[in-house]
């Protein structure tokens, strides 16, 4: 049979971690609790801001937009990771993958879109304190998460209709334990200089231009921080400002890290133990660090567990 025809056919080989048997069960174990804790914590966060009054600001409905697309992008990868240490089958269909390559370009653009504009909502709470309620009002806020979305389908769409014509060949053996654009493009038997054009575009503009956003933030944030008096109005503004860079440091921390790696080093071992940090990790701590670090959110999730242990 012809590559290209085995391509469509076959798909591809996921494959993974260590080939070691006796590894499998204890990452089949780690992974699965490490995915039940961000469903789990990501979903208490969603709760507890769509149940208390007091959580109903601009703020934590962009958080409670983080929280489901953390919870969104770890199903796209962490369940098919699972089946195939499980079943011990690590084939992937043309389609399967072509899906989880769409939607792990989609939801990491949707967190860095929704990071950048949490940081310009401190901005204005912090730097425009009197017209607050005005600019980030309920429409707005829509609008902003609206454009979000539209923003994440158009750009995961761009990179994968380029991608669809593409014919691969050789193994189809995919070093990593998702289908990655860049691995997957590897693998293409045609020329994919448009596609690596269109990755460093995206990159620079959805990737760097957000983070330039977010440290301007900050910077007038921390200029604005030194005018304050009040010891109470700095704690609280730190408060909610310290979760949210702890956020961004973990996300583009790991992220980099994932870049990084796979530019100095051709271990698959090394480059799939970033990736866990960047795609598995990360969406996992963020409650934590949201509920440990913002005392709003620890109030109204004791709120949240006393209810439900009042109707059990």
């Amino acid at each position: 049979m012809d590559a290209r025809n085995q391509s469509r056919l076959l798909g591809f080989i996921l494959l993974g971690f260590s080939g070691d048997a006796e590894l499998q069960p204890l990452l089949f174990g780690l992974f699965l609790a490490m995915y039940l804790v961000t469903v789990l914590g990501n979903l208490l966060i969603i709760l507890a801001i769509s149940s208390d009054p007091h959580l109903h600001t601009p703020m934590y409905f962009f958080l409670s937009n983080l929280s489901f697309v953390d919870i969104c992008f770890s199903t796209t990868i962490v369940p098919q990771m699972l089946a195939s240490i499980h079943t011990e089958n690590k084939a992937i269909s043309r389609r399967g993958c072509l899906t989880q390559v769409y939607f792990s370009m989609f939801f990491p653009v949707l967190d860095t879109l929704l990071l950048t504009i949490m940081a310009y909502d401190r901005f204005v709470a912090i730097c425009r304190p009197l017209h607050y309620m005005v600019i980030m009002n309920p429409r707005v806020c829509g609008l902003l998460v609206f454009v979000t979305w539209l923003v994440g389908i158009m750009t995961s769409f761009l990179h994968l209709s380029l991608m669809m014509p593409l014919d691969f060949c050789g193994a189809l053996e995919v070093p990593h334990f998702f289908c990655e654009l860049t691995h997957i493009l590897r693998l293409a038997c045609a020329d994919t200089g448009l596609n690596d054009t269109l990755i460093y575009f995206m990159t620079a503009l959805l990737g760097v231009l957000p983070l330039v956003v977010i440290l301007f933030s900050y910077s007038r944030i921390a200029s604005s921080l030194r005018k304050i008096t009040s010891s109470a109005g700095k704690q609280k503004a730190l408060s909610t400002c310290g979760s949210h860079l702890s956020v961004v440091s973990l996300f583009y921390g790991t992220g980099v890290g994932v870049h990084f790696t796979s530019a100095v080093s051709h271990s698959p071992g090394s480059i799939s133990v970033a990736s866990v940090m960047y795609a598995v990790v990360t969406p996992m701590l963020n409650p934590f660090i949201y509920s440990l670090r913002n005392k709003d959110v620890k109030g109204a999730l004791g709120r949240l567990r006393s209810r439900a242990a009042s109707c059990l």
